[in-house]
């Protein structure tokens, strides 16, 4: 199993930037599909962003397109969100998932089809 721990939420003005990470532990985070997804109050949770195993297969949701980016450093064993631009309706708890593949080059963009979760990190995003 691997266990995944993010970071880098907090509080940032509109149009301001941050980057969340998520740290892998327990394997290699190579191994895995991966992506970040946000619930705000009483919404659905959404996904924003995935890659694929090989990290070379991007999807971000329409809603962030252009702003946010999801990267991985391999030897950190950490996958990054780098979202710019923000608006106050980016504001949410922010959670990394991960899933083991069918293909290396799969991704996949709903809550439902991930194996492991973080705890989440909130982003609040003031106007």
């Amino acid at each position: 199993q691997v266990q995944l721990v993010e970071a880098g939420g907090g509080l940032v003005q509109t149009v301001g930037s941050l980057r969340l990470s998520c740290a892998a532990s327990g394997r290699f985070f190579g191994f895995y599909a991966a992506g970040w997804s946000r619930q705000g109050l009483g919404k659905e949770r959404e996904f924003v962003a995935a890659n694929s195993r090989s990290g070379l297969s991007t999807y971000y949701a329409a809603s962030v397109l252009g702003r946010f980016t999801i990267s991985r450093d391999v030897a950190k064993n950490t996958l990054y969100l780098q979202m710019g631009s923000l608006k106050p309706e980016d504001t949410a708890v922010y959670y990394c998932a991960a899933k083991t593949p069918i293909y290396s080059g799969d991704y996949y963009v709903s809550p439902d089809e991930y194996d492991y979760w973080g705890q989440g990190t909130q982003v609040t995003v003031s106007s």
